[in-house]
């Protein structure tokens, strides 16, 4: 690595993987002596008007001194970043450090000319602006605040790089020559670029997997049977539209085909290009194949192989190998130990799984980490029966595995822009990024709905999963997801239920419900659903078992025109005699009621005795499929299984149909409840500015205190402090040692006043008796310090304290805390059992908007003691809210913040007080979504 002369070791913490606009992978690291090779051999495939843009110059080949300079760096003042593919270079960055005058300069210059070289091969794949987010964050580190940067006013593309970051900038012209100057401290806009190039970079990556031109089977057996064989012949039964080819180093040399598919012994001997490898040999030739696709060209693996990081540490080792041995090829990994993937797009028609069958076309995404889950979820949207009538589609599935590089978060980011995705279903065992993901959901569920299932969630994630460690409980978590628009469920059968009203039912507009069947029984059930899940309904109507398919038809179409009504669940048990024909005749009638009425969703809670659920099939199916279309049968399909005999044409509105009222209701809850937060989202509101915050003046404060060490938890007068710089105001306790002092303190602060022990086992424990209130005099305190002393101790041990009486009121706590995996979150709910015991406590992601505290405080199950419960003062929530609102900002302008606890804040009809309070500081976490993109590190 570097010599002796050089200011500081090799900076291995700059390298990363980073995706690319075209979704290939590229290697960003640091440059070295090591490297004056790779760098002469990279400068030979520049062409001459690139170098020409560079030096300003003819310049046809670097001179040794040049490849010195270029390759020997003090990674301080002179920095050299370099993108690299199979280990050599495709593009190249650096700075240099310069003084006011434009000369070389040490620190405390803070100002840096940087120069860019991309391979014209290279070119339009988003390599310059990558490195410019990387070399922007190394600068950062070293003290460098602003960027110059001189280019040809021909130079086009490189003045967009710039122009484009979002950094604030200004530009002259002088000499011919372009000079751009721009500060490279992140903003707003260079944020949303960021995460914009993430986005799409990310969503082209998993493009490239999910539909691929041609497809090589690596590990396909010469017998029938065993994994890669079975792949191989799902891939060809389902019709893929690319190249398929099967590939086994054992196979004779003569052998030619295997099922009738072009056979051959290597990937390289292929002719012509392979988009995606899926990888079916044991672990232990693996490394092989990787350099074999990487040298080929591959673009893409799925590694169904097992034997990795589920098997234990040397697994784990060998996955993180596996991963950086295919970066380097520019390639991205599902799996390993994944179950596979499919694209049902007519385009495309891939099952690069082990599932036997396709699933029916749709407009549902599927995700789930373990394959065993994703096997039963296909087979429940696949089949009628499971509990829910009718056929399903998917659009695409992914099952992970391991998840050692593609994630969740890569998939939600190509659902967000694909056409034919409408609904997104995730079965997740661990979330590696929650930050990130909350992000991603936001955005994903502002367009489309997203339903969540989480397994492994009261224990560790799976042992193949690498994932960062979080302190907040699941259920925390779960309240995050919800914030960010996630419809969290806790079962696969919730999951396939939401997704089957989500796909093709109209979001309702409110939760007032009707209610029409012909069973009396059925619709009181319904009813109580309905107000268990928070609905409104109405009062069920009974058209008794008399009713006819007309009949039904007339009450739903009277139902979908009442203004009073945003909803409909109807309800129905068989007929008796020409069964088929009868439920033939009532799925129509509903289906074109419903047609009549598209603006509201109906859903059907059945008594499946006879073919009704059949007959409502197509109004349960997300798209159309004409039969022979459909897979062929590994078995003959039973009664619940049979595909219907006809769907209406794509369009239509299409009716889910379930088993028991309590599913139906549930799911119609769970989707008025999206609508809502989407209807929210609109309108997310704003964190407002308070005048008399004092930023600068909490930064000098902290910065003072953190010089003492690298965290500590404030005492009582500096917790006070910091917290008034931001208009938070704790009433002083003094301190009563003893009785006298106590006195004087109460004379001081001025009666009446309360006399409380704040020993850990005594505080905030006014049920045991370690506080006294209302004491108006010094007789009464004096008195009171005597009990508290007799009971519990002497002083030293109670640490008694004198606080002047707050006004009457509720008592809250509030909360904050920097999680390292989520952020910061913003907690709040009653104090004492309420949120202590029954876990009554709300959440949300700091920044908080005024909208959002609103929520906050309205979302707790007691909230109705805040809001004049049982003829009580309704309680000031306007300054809850508020006080909320500057806890947030205070945590949110100053990361090192770590912690922080208002216990109790007394909420009065006219304000509130806030009788205890502490701080924590630390050095903040790393946050990993403000530096530039990068893969999770292996």
């Amino acid at each position: 690595m570097q010599t002796s002369p050089d200011r500081h070791e090799y900076p291995a913490h700059w390298e990363a993987d980073v995706v690319l606009r075209d979704g290939g992978t590229a290697r960003i690291r640091p440059i070295t002596v090591d490297d004056a090779d790779r760098l002469v051999s990279f400068y030979e495939q520049v062409s001459d008007e690139s170098k020409y843009y560079r030096f300003f110059a003819p310049y046809p080949r670097l001179s040794a001194k040049d490849v010195h300079r270029f390759t020997h760096h003090d990674f301080v003042d002179r920095v050299g970043l370099a993108a690299t593919v199979g280990g050599e270079f495709i593009a190249t960055v650096r700075y240099d450090r310069i003084g006011a005058d434009g000369t070389p300069a040490s620190a405390p210059a803070d100002e840096a000319e940087v120069a860019f070289l991309v391979q014209d091969a290279h070119q339009g794949r988003g390599v310059a602006s990558a490195l410019l987010e990387h070399i922007g964050a190394v600068a950062r580190e070293r003290g460098i605040r602003r960027f110059a940067a001189e280019v040809l006013p021909a130079n086009n593309k490189m003045i967009k790089v710039f122009t484009d970051a979002g950094y604030t900038q200004k530009r002259s012209f002088e000499d011919g020559v372009v000079r751009l100057e721009f500060d490279l401290e992140p903003t707003d806009r260079s944020l949303a670029v960021q995460y914009a190039r993430e986005h799409r970079a990310e969503a082209r990556s998993v493009q490239r997997l999910l539909a691929p031109g041609s497809v090589a089977v690596i590990g396909a057996g010469r017998t029938p049977g065993g994994v890669g064989r079975s792949v191989l012949g799902n891939i060809r039964d389902s019709g893929f539209t690319g190249r398929l080819y099967a590939v086994n180093k054992a196979l004779p040399e003569e052998q030619k085909e295997l099922d009738g598919v072009p056979a051959h012994r290597s990937v390289r001997d292929i002719d012509g290009p392979v988009d995606l490898a899926v990888v079916a040999v044991p672990a232990e030739y693996v490394p092989e194949v990787v350099t074999e696709c990487g040298e080929h060209g591959v673009q893409g693996l799925v590694v169904v192989s097992a034997g990795y990081a589920e098997s234990g540490l040397e697994g784990r080792e060998s996955q993180r190998a596996l991963v950086r041995h295919a970066r380097t090829y520019g390639m991205r990994i599902i799996g390993p130990n994944a179950f596979g993937i499919i694209n049902t797009s007519p385009r495309v028609r891939l099952n690069a799984s082990l599932a036997p069958e396709t699933p029916r076309p749709g407009r549902i995404g599927l995700f789930a980490q373990s394959g065993a889950i994703g096997i039963a979820l296909l087979s429940r949207l696949h089949r009628r029966g499971g509990g829910v009538t009718g056929v399903t589609g998917v659009s695409t599935f992914v099952s992970s595995g391991n998840r050692a590089d593609v994630s969740g978060n890569d998939v939600l980011q190509y659902w967000y822009e694909d056409p034919d995705t409408d609904v997104v279903l995730m079965y997740l065992e661990s979330i590696g990024n929650p930050r990130k993901f909350t992000r991603l959901a936001r955005r994903t569920a502002a367009a489309k709905p997203l339903v969540v299932v989480q397994g492994a969630r009261h224990g560790a994630a799976p042992q193949g999963h690498a994932v960062r460690a979080t302190r907040l409980p699941h259920e925390t978590v779960s309240a995050l997801l919800r914030q960010a628009g996630v419809i969290r469920v806790d079962t696969i059968t919730d999951l396939v239920d939401a997704g089957l009203l989500l796909a093709r039912q109209p979001l309702p507009a409110g939760p007032r419900v009707a209610i029409l069947g012909n069973s009396e029984s059925l619709g009181l059930l319904t009813y109580d659903a309905c107000l268990a899940e928070g609905l409104r309904p109405h009062p069920p109507q009974d058209l008794t078992t008399a009713a006819s398919a007309a009949d039904f038809h007339a009450a739903l179409s009277r139902a979908l025109a009442d203004d009073r009504c945003d909803a409909v669940v109807v309800t129905a048990i068989p007929a008796v005699g020409e069964v088929s024909v009868a439920d033939a005749a009532l799925a129509e009638a509903l289906r074109s009621a419903a047609a009549a009425t598209p603006a509201k969703p109906v859903l059907v809670v059945h008594v499946e005795l006879g073919g009704l659920a059949e007959a409502l099939s197509a109004a349960a199916s997300t798209a159309p499929q004409a039969e022979s279309d459909i897979p062929p049968q590994t078995a003959a399909p039973s009664a619940e299984e049979r595909p219907p005999a006809a769907e209406p044409p794509d369009g239509a509105h299409l009716i889910p149909a379930y088993p028991a009222a309590e599913r139906a209701v549930r799911a119609l809850a769970q989707a008025v409840t999206y609508a809502q937060w989407r209807r929210d989202a609109a309108d997310p509101g704003k964190v407002p500015e308070y005048e008399d915050i004092d930023q600068r003046g909490a930064a000098a404060l902290i910065d003072g205190l953190l010089a003492r060490g690298q965290g500590l938890t404030l005492g009582t007068e500096e917790t006070c402090d910091l917290l008034g710089h931001y208009g938070v105001h704790v009433h002083r306790a003094p301190p009563a040692p003893t009785p006298d002092a106590a006195a004087e303190a109460a004379r001081t602060l001025g009666y009446p006043v309360a006399l409380k022990a704040t020993a850990p086992h005594l505080r905030h424990r006014a049920d045991l008796g370690g506080v006294r209130l209302d004491l108006t005099d010094e007789d009464q305190l004096r008195r009171s310090y005597t009990e508290l002393t007799e009971l519990f101790g002497a002083p030293d041990e109670l640490r008694p304290v004198v606080q002047r009486m707050a006004p009457r009121g509720v008592d809250v706590v509030v909360r904050a805390v920097i999680d390292p995996a989520a952020g910061a979150v913003l907690s709040f709910g009653l104090a004492g059992a309420a949120s202590q015991l029954l876990g009554d406590t709300a959440h949300r992601l700091i920044p908080v908007t005024d909208r959002e505290a609103g929520s906050l405080v309205r979302s707790i199950r007691t909230a109705p003691l805040l809001f004049g419960w049982r003829g009580s003062a309704p309680a000031d929530t306007r300054a809850l809210e508020e006080l909320l609102l500057r806890v947030s900002r205070l945590v949110d302008d100053h990361p090192e913040v770590v912690a922080v606890t208002l216990e109790p804040v007394v909420v009065a009809s006219h304000g509130l007080s806030v009788l205890g309070a502490s701080v924590r500081l630390a050095t903040p976490p790393a946050r990993d979504d403000l530096g530039p993109r990068t893969l999770p590190a292996y």
